[in-house]
C-alpha cells in the first residue's frame, strides 16, 4: 500500500507526513509537492505535484493507492484546483481518496464551506471511493495573535461569546494517517473537532494565566477588527477574511460537541491553555 500527501510541506502536511512514518514503513510513503526541493527534509519520497500544473498530477500519483488530498490554500481556486487533483487520481487509478474539508460544511456559514461543499460533491460524482475529514478550526490559528496580546496587553477580536471547539493541527494530522492506514475507517464523513470549547475570552484567561500579566478580551464590530489587523501589517484579504470567520464563530460556526477526533486518535484532543502557555513560553 502506498500513501500520498499532497501540501506535503505546508503546516499540516509535515504533520501527515510524520504520523504517517510511524504507522508505515517511509518506502510507502510519497510527499506531493509544487516545490520539491522543500520536501527534501522529509524523509520520504518527494514528486512535483502542482494544482496549477494538471499535467504533473497523473504521473506524480503513479503507484499510489491512498491519497491525501489537503485543500489548498489558494481561496477561491480550490474548485478548480480539486477538480483537476480528482481527474489526475481517477486517470491514475488511485483506489481511495480522504479529503481535509470543513466542519459541518453543508450548514456551515464561514465562506470557505462552499469550495469544500463543491469537492465533495465532485468527489461523490468521481466514482472512486472517498473520506471525508471535516476538520475544524486549528487553535494555531488564534494561536499567531497571542504574542501581540501580550505585547500591547489585550486580546481582540469579533468572536462575542461563541464557542470555539477547536485542536490542535498535530491532532486533526494524527486523524489523518489512522484514517489513511485503517480501511476499516475508510468510507465515512468524519465532523472533527476539539474535545472542549472555549470563548475568545477564555482564552485571554489562558494567555493571562501565562504571562502573569492580565490580558482582557476585547471583542469589536467585525469591520473594526479587520482594521485592526489590516493595520497590524495583514493583507486587506486576509484581514476581511479573518474578521469574517470570527463573526461567524460568533454565531456558532466553529463549535461542535461531538468526540470524534479523539476517538481516531484514541487520545484527548490538546487543550488549548495547553498551547497557549506553549506559545507564551516561546
Amino acid at each position: 500500500m502506498t500513501y500520498a500527501v499532497t501540501g506535503s510541506t505546508g503546516q499540516l502536511g509535515r504533520l501527515v507526513i510524520e504520523a504517517l512514518k510511524s504507522r508505515t514503513e517511509t518506502d510507502r510513503i510519497v510527499a506531493l509537492a509544487r516545490d520539491t526541493e522543500k520536501a527534501a527534509d522529509l524523509g520520504v519520497e518527494a514528486r512535483l505535484f502542482d494544482y496549477d500544473k494538471p499535467e504533473t498530477l497523473a504521473p506524480a500519483l503513479d503507484g499510489v493507492d491512498t491519497l491525501l488530498l489537503i485543500s489548498g490554500s489558494d481561496i477561491g481556486q480550490r474548485g478548480r484546483q480539486h477538480a483537476a487533483v480528482i481527474d489526475a487520481a481517477k486517470a491514475a487509478g488511485v483506489a481511495h481518496i480522504v479529503y481535509t474539508s470543513l466542519l459541518n460544511a453543508p450548514d456551515n456559514p464561514i465562506m470557505l464551506a462552499q469550495e469544500h461543499l463543491e469537492t465533495e460533491k465532485l468527489l461523490a460524482e468521481s466514482g472512486v471511493a472517498h473520506t471525508l475529514l471535516r476538520n475544524g478550526w486549528y487553535t494555531e490559528n488564534y494561536l499567531m495573535s497571542v504574542p501581540s496580546a501580550v505585547e500591547h496587553g489585550a486580546m481582540i477580536g469579533s468572536a462575542g461569546d461563541g464557542r470555539i471547539s477547536s485542536a490542535a493541527r498535530a491532532d486533526f494530522a494524527e486523524a489523518a494517517a489512522v484514517v489513511l492506514t485503517d480501511p476499516s475507517l475508510q468510507g465515512e464523513v468524519y465532523e472533527l473537532a476539539g474535545d472542549d470549547s472555549y470563548t475568545l475570552a477564555d482564552m485571554a484567561e489562558a494567555v493571562s494565566q501565562a504571562s502573569g500579566k492580565e490580558i482582557p478580551y476585547v471583542d469589536m464590530p467585525e469591520a473594526d477588527y479587520a482594521a485592526a489587523l489590516t493595520q497590524a501589517g495583514l493583507p486587506e484579504d486576509m484581514a476581511a477574511f479573518l474578521a469574517h470567520c470570527d463573526a461567524q464563530a460568533a454565531k456558532g460556526a466553529l463549535a461542535h460537541e461531538g468526540q470524534a477526533l479523539s476517538r481516531l486518535i484514541g487520545r484527548p484532543t490538546t487543550p488549548m491553555p495547553t498551547l497557549v502557555a506553549a506559545t507564551v513560553a516561546g
